[in-house]
This record gives C-alpha cells, sequence and structure tokens, in this order.
C-alpha cells in the first residue's frame, strides 16, 4: 500500500517552525511528516498527533482544540515557550532534549566574553572600515586571574566553569541552590559555591547566566543586581532573555555602572532596530544561535525524533518535562 491511504494510517507529526534537517529525516519513514512549508501545516489543532517547535510557542488555547495531540517536542532545551502546565492537564507529553546542545552554548559564551573583553567586534568592525591602527578602544581585557560568576551549574554552566577554569586559569564561583552538596562536589572542575547572588555579584568581573527562564528567574538581573557588580563588570546572558532587566541593562551601560555585556538572547526576538542596548559598542549581540552547531542540531534532532516515536508508540520517552 502506498501514497494517501498509507499516510492516512500513520501518525501526523506537524513541524510548526523551522528545525535542523535531522529529526525530519529520521521521522519521515515513519509517520505522516508535515514541515512549516506546507499549507497543511495550519491544520494541526485537528489533525496533528504529534508537534515539534522550535522558536514557536503552544498556548493554552491552541492545546484546548488540538484533540488528537499526544506529543510536544521542543527542538531544543527550554520550553518556556509551551505552557508546560496546560499540556500536563490534557495528558500530553512535552519532550526536549537536554543536554545536546550544553557544549555548543557553553563554547559560545566563552567566545562572547572574548568578543566583548578583547574588543574584538569593534576591531573588526574599525578595521574594514580602514582603522587599521593602534586604536586606544582596542584595550582589552584577560581571562586569566579573572573572576568569574557562573549563574546556574548543570550541564551548560558547569562546562563554562571548567573551560575558563582550567583553560584559562579564572577564578570561578558558582550559584545553584538546586544541586547537592554530593552532586556538586563530584563535578569534574567544581566552582567555589556561593550561597546567594547578593554574594556572589560584588566578587565578579564576568557575570555569566545559564538557567532556565521561570517566574523565580524572570528579571533576576535587574537594576539592584546590577548595582552590585563591579563597575569593570560584564554579563554575559545565553539563557533567555527574560532573566535581565534590559532596560535596566542598558541604563548601567549608559552611566558607566557596568563595563559591557554579551547576549545571544533578547525578552523579544529579534530585537527591533531601535533597541536601546544595540547602541552600545561595548555590547556583542548574536541572534540567539548559542546552540547552533551542526553537531548540536544533530544531536537534538535524533533525542526529539525518537522521543516522539516513543510515546506515539506508547512507550516513556528518554527525555520529559511533562
Amino acid at each position: 500500500m502506498s501514497g494517501p491511504a498509507m499516510r492516512a494510517n500513520r501518525p501526523a507529526v506537524f513541524v510548526l517552525d523551522p528545525v535542523g534537517p535531522t529529526a525530519m529525516n529520521r521521522l519521515r519513514p515513519e509517520v505522516d511528516l508535515i514541515a512549516w512549508t506546507e499549507p497543511r501545516v495550519g491544520r494541526w489543532q485537528e489533525e496533528a498527533d504529534a508537534v515539534i517547535v522550535n522558536r514557536r510557542g503552544v498556548s493554552a488555547a491552541e492545546l484546548a482544540a488540538a484533540r488528537r495531540l499526544k506529543v510536544i517536542s521542543k527542538h531544543g532545551i527550554g520550553v518556556d515557550n509551551i505552557d508546560v502546565a496546560a499540556a500536563r492537564e490534557r495528558g500530553i507529553v512535552v519532550t526536549n532534549a537536554p543536554g545536546a546542545s550544553s557544549l555548543a552554548v557553553s563554547e559560545h559564551a566563552v567566545g562572547l566574553m572574548l568578543a566583548v573583553l578583547r574588543r574584538i567586534v569593534l576591531s573588526n568592525r574599525l578595521a574594514r572600515a580602514g582603522e587599521t591602527g593602534w586604536h586606544p578602544d582596542f584595550r582589552g581585557a584577560e581571562v586569566a586571574g579573572k573572576t568569574v560568576g557562573v549563574v546556574g551549574v548543570g550541564n551548560i554552566g558547569r562546562r563554562v566553569a571548567a573551560i575558563l577554569g582550567r583553560g584559562f586559569g579564572a577564578r570561578v564561583l558558582g550559584l545553584d541552590p538546586y544541586l547537592s552538596a554530593e552532586t556538586w562536589a563530584a563535578l569534574p572542575f567544581p566552582p567555589e559555591r556561593v550561597p546567594s547572588l547578593a554574594g556572589l555579584l560584588p566578587q565578579v568581573d564576568i557575570l555569566t547566566l545559564h538557567v532556565p527562564l521561570t517566574d523565580e528567574t524572570r528579571g533576576m538581573i535587574d537594576a539592584r543586581a546590577l548595582a552590585r557588580l563591579p563597575a569593570h563588570a560584564i554579563v554575559v546572558n545565553t539563557s533567555r532573555g527574560g532573566v535581565v532587566d534590559e532596560a535596566a541593562l542598558a541604563a548601567a551601560l549608559a552611566s558607566g555602572r557596568i563595563a559591557g555585556a554579551a547576549l545571544d538572547v533578547f525578552s523579544v526576538e529579534p530585537p527591533t532596530g531601535d533597541h536601546p542596548l544595540l547602541a552600545f559598542p561595548t555590547v556583542v549581540f548574536t541572534a540567539h544561535i548559542a546552540g547552533y552547531s551542526a553537531e548540536a542540531m544533530a544531536a537534538i534532532g535524533n533525542a526529539i525524533a525518537e522521543d516522539i516515536l516513543a510515546v506515539l508508540e506508547g512507550r516513556p520517552p528518554r527525555f520529559s518535562v511533562a
């Protein structure tokens, strides 16, 4: 049997926004796969047994209309754009791929730090404009000997701590109230544990954020937190935009309260051209690409495809958040 009749007997998996090819290639032989480019994708609430999302969210109202839906899979880690509570109430499984992009994000975070500290982007821009001589704004700082504060010592934060501590000779402090003392001690490179954000901030030259966006972490780095940092400190955020109060960050930079920042994420993405943070030469931006290495995309695709198939076949998924 082939064609529409065969497809009708297979579960329908709708890919609601762009993802890498790995998951698509793994699922296509097993399911009726509908990509974001196909007109049929607009009927997902009526037809989908499973959906894959990347940056697109899934609301409680959409879930209420999705009568056949069994599983939502996030092509990544953070599920703050999915109404997980509503999914749980309806018995819809939510999966993600924790750890698959940890190395990519941790390397990107370190790269952003170096870009700010060593004025790499500024130098590149001036050199392209013909200013190839020495410029006083090129004078940067080294990571070696600096104190780095890692907020969130999970899969990503612990890698950042190891790279900076072992590789660069930085002193690394860590904040994560959800790790037990035993787990902390067993880390390959355990940072010095600090019990509170208020105690961490005055000590750090570099603050790097690796936490999910929750009610607890939303706006964590606000005006009060920024005021506790030394004036030479920089802030690096590769977690979620809402963790940092962007207006407060812009004000701190404008007043010289802190020295710089590096952001892969914004509260609204993409940021508008008049976003105040875009005006500062001491701020480096990337477009939410920290986890987008070829290796990470392949690992994420394999993980979510296997979990979707597991749920559709009545088996427990490997990675479930609801």
